[in-house]
């Protein structure tokens, strides 16, 4: 079952308007004016209608490039594989998982963190520039190619790992034509300026040469301790840096975006008076991290932003804003510096589930560092436990704050000794709310920071199959119930009559997913029968008020 990514709020855009501007900065070297806006084809195609979020659910820091007619996108995964997705679309509204750029196994020299992929063809050929965290080491910018937007991709290694780290890598060339990488200094993570640098990258897009030079740094009231995710393009004489700063993640996130403008790649860079030039409203908090784009003289930029009726709990969302240019050639966001909110019904994502596919959905999601052993059989899924944290875990995006998630577990009753497998509510694997059947009893219990609790248990019946249900409400509060008769009727644990607050669960940069778990011996082995997520969206916001 192919995943359609379904978005809300309508934004008129231009049918051709993500012909990547940032990304055709990195055009053949042998025609460098490729990297000027001004070459971008200008023809008027018809407008369609684009809805925010783009994206749903959790795909922080978004990078999109057009190849062809279609459109590809890619986020951020940190600490959730398989990693970097790879999306879809023709018409910039229905986005489609196709796969991800390291599908399988982990580049050899990372092991978590996969932050900020910028895609980027040049030629015939894609790069994925990312962030990852090196094995022994600290933060690094990482690079990877493919033939294909598709993939496969072949991993080059890092780049540049400073001590202090090194993220948010972004390809751009100067105005003689020659290649470069721009990165920041990961110094927010040692109490230190956050300088954003340029150094030339060889024509392979393996290795750096040269020196490095200091673009600009954290210097205003509003940029806090960071300035990050750095996105250039060139337009007419200018060289223009759209960057975020401040604060990115969770509910207490302060996160805007501002520019700087240079006449060259080196500088000196001006920033602009006016930042920060995008901030929140009371739909969108906290953009930033982007990807700019136009199509003639119309400019866009793909980047992130939290709903505020779900925030850190959906984690943040693609989202596209428009912007125009003042008479002084700076830009203007057109919804008065913050991510439009126009009103429309929406669609929200729900899927289901029954595993009777060749391979898994490419939608589902795993702990980075704890890949799960998965077969498919006759359509059942059949999850081989693990011991440790929370177990094996498969988990998918939620998209709104509140949400129905049940599965069939299959022949609970003859589970191994010590083995449980059921529905959960998942963070990472130090943080977990599951309803698991197993050793002879259904149970809930949380795991918290890695310490495990039982909150309510009940005598497992008698039953070929339980069918187990998660409700999730206002993002953070959550209701589990059970059934043996396929959910025509459901039945409560003892003793809990309110919702359990699992305002604990998502990380700092992460989102909750629902999904399903098997605890227990390696040797065991957890049958599910399907799985469902529903999304509801509140009353307001269905009616588009």
């Amino acid at each position: 079952m192919a995943q359609l990514l379904k978005s809300s709020p309508t934004l008129l855009l231009s049918l051709g308007l993500l012909l990547g501007a940032c990304q055709s900065a990195t055009t053949s070297v042998s025609t460098p004016t490729a990297t000027t806006a001004e070459t971008i084809a200008e023809e008027e195609l018809p407008a369609i209608s684009i809805v925010n979020p783009v994206l749903p659910g959790d795909f922080p820091d978004p990078s999109i490039t057009k190849v062809g007619d279609t459109y590809w996108a890619t986020a951020t995964s940190s600490n959730w594989g398989p990693v970097f997705p790879l999306l879809q679309s023709t018409n910039l509204t229905d986005w489609k998982l196709v796969g991800h750029v390291f599908p399988g196994e982990l580049p050899a020299w990372a092991d978590y963190y996969f932050w900020a992929p910028e895609i980027s063809q040049e030629g015939n050929k894609t790069y994925i520039y990312y962030t990852a965290h090196k094995k022994g080491g600290n933060l690094a910018v990482g690079i990877a190619s493919a033939d294909r937007p598709e993939g496969p991709y072949t991993d080059h290694g890092p780049m540049v790992a400073q001590p202090d780290g090194s993220i948010d890598g972004f390809p751009m060339r100067d105005e003689n034509g020659q290649l470069y990488l721009i990165w920041k200094e990961d110094g927010n993570s040692v109490q230190q300026p956050t300088p954003i640098w340029a150094q030339r990258l060889n024509e392979e897009h393996t290795a750096l040469v040269g020196e490095k030079k200091e673009l600009f740094r954290n210097t205003a009231p509003w940029e806090g301790n960071l300035v990050e995710g750095v996105c250039m393009i060139k337009r007419n004489e200018y060289f223009y840096a759209f960057y975020a700063g401040n604060g990115c993640c969770g509910h207490t996130c302060t996160y805007g975006m501002g520019v700087a403008r240079s006449k060259s790649l080196l500088g000196p860079w001006e920033k602009y008076e006016k930042n920060p030039i995008l901030t929140k409203n009371e739909k969108w908090a906290c953009p930033g991290h982007g990807t700019v784009f136009n199509r003639g003289k119309r400019w866009y930029m793909l980047h992130h932003a939290y709903d505020t009726r779900s925030f850190e709990f959906v984690g943040r969302q693609g989202v596209i804003s428009e912007f125009t240019w003042t008479a002084n050639d700076w830009p203007d966001f057109k919804s008065g510096n913050s991510v439009p909110t126009q009103s429309a019904p929406v669609a929200p994502r729900n899927l289901t589930d029954e595993f009777d596919q060749p391979t898994l959905l490419p939608s589902w999601q795993w702990p980075v560092e704890e890949r799960p052993t998965v077969a498919l059989q006759g359509g059942k899924l059949l999850l081989t436990a693990r011991p440790q944290h929370s177990g094996a875990v498969l988990g998918q995006h939620t998209t709104t704050a509140d949400y129905t998630a049940t599965t069939t577990l299959l022949n609970p009753s003859k589970l191994p000794a010590g083995t449980i497998a059921g529905i959960a509510a998942h963070g990472d694997p130090e943080n977990t709310l599951a309803l698991t059947a197993g050793s002879g009893k259904l149970q809930l219990w949380q795991l918290e920071k890695g310490k495990q609790k039982t909150l309510s248990e009940a005598k497992l019946p008698t039953s070929s199959a339980v069918t187990l249900r998660l409700q999730a409400q206002n993002g953070n509060l959550f209701r589990f119930t059970w059934s043996t008769d396929g959910g025509k009727t459901w039945q409560n644990l003892p003793g809990l009559t309110a919702p359990i607050n699992g305002t604990y669960l998502p990380p700092w940069d992460r989102g909750v997913r629902a999904g399903i778990l098997a605890k227990g011996p390696a040797s065991a082995t957890a049958m599910f029968e399907n799985f469902r997520l529903d999304s509801q969206l509140p009353v307001a916001q269905a009616t588009g008020k």
